[in-house]
């Protein structure tokens, strides 16, 4: 195995062009973690905000640094403490940085099994959308009867969320863009106009809701004040300061390996799906980054980085 690979790294934070793809060191594999050989790697807005010069909590940022937080690939090699994983297991799994690359070295811990009858893309975009939008039903407490609402149910973090709420036993209601209405009648939601006058629409389909989740920003917690009686039950991903202004919850992710077990049944299964709207090579990853900033489109974006085995 060579002692390099290619991977998109930034030397300095900024516009897309900073992500270059190079050869880099490739990692050395922890005594608890495993290496694993990149076949996909969900693009997310928060690598576009690392990229541009957010450092998420804990984190340290050196340059040359390589992007990416979630992946789906193939065990090469366990470390001396590891046990339950060996080489040649597909996986899915998670990181905070380090996943744009043709290999990533994480704890044992932060991988799962991906069952033969997931796709790779899907499993490689699961871990950020899906275990946010799972921890956001978790911390909202949405069950069966709640009437909820979804601001950009249509996104990646939206579409799970509303069909994990779907799925509770909730009455959905998804603001989109009129080109997703349909898909988002597909999850099971009642699809409705985002911009003015939405409350008015809102009221128009429901006499109350119970919850309300954003997804989207544009001051929807505005909106969601006006509806839920309840300000606990009202939480954004998105709009953070304004949540603390109007007293509304921030959901941040609390991803683990049992959460994205979790989700990877409910792939398995049928019960979730994930939509991949676009995937791009490796070397594209500048596209990439500027197509998940535009903040429109359904689903997921992803990186090709090598093939399937």
């Amino acid at each position: 195995m060579s002692a390099t690979m290619r991977a998109a790294a930034i030397d300095a934070v900024g516009s897309p062009d900073q992500l270059r793809v190079r050869e880099l060191a490739r990692p050395a594999v922890p005594d608890d973690g495993v290496l694993v050989r990149v076949v996909a790697a969900g693009v997310q807005v928060t690598d576009a905000a690392i990229r541009a010069g957010w450092t998420p909590p804990g984190a340290v940022i050196r340059f040359p640094q390589i992007l990416g937080n979630e992946f789906s690939g193939v065990i090469e090699q366990t470390g001396a403490d590891v046990d339950g994983f060996v080489k040649g297991d597909e996986v899915a799994g998670f990181n905070t940085l380090g996943c744009y690359a043709e290999y990533v070295a994480v704890p044992a811990s932060q991988v799962v099994a991906k069952p033969s009858s997931v796709p790779w893309r899907a499993a490689g975009a699961l871990s950020a959308s899906g275990q946010t939008a799972h921890t956001a039903l978790e911390d909202l407490a949405v069950r069966g009867g709640d009437v909820v609402l979804v601001h950009g149910a249509a996104g990646g973090v939206g579409s799970v969320f509303t069909q994990l709420a779907v799925r509770a036993g909730a009455t959905v209601i998804g603001t989109a863009s009129e080109s997703n209405h349909d898909y988002l009648r597909a999850l099971g939601a009642i699809p409705l106009e985002y911009g003015p006058g939405q409350a008015a629409r809102i009221r128009a389909v429901t006499p109350r809701v119970d919850v309300a989740f954003d997804a989207a920003g544009h001051e929807n917690l505005r909106t969601a004040v006006e509806l839920v009686a309840d300000r606990d039950r009202i939480a954004t991903i998105v709009d953070m300061a304004l949540a603390q202004e109007l007293g509304c919850r921030i959901v941040r992710s609390r991803r683990t390996a049992s959460r994205l077990a979790d989700l990877m049944d409910r792939l398995t299964n049928g019960h979730l799906g994930v939509h991949i709207r676009r995937s791009y090579r490796l070397e594209e990853v500048p596209d990439a980054h500027r197509d998940v900033e535009t903040g429109h489109g359904r689903g997921k974006i992803v990186l090709d980085i090598d093939e399937a085995p």
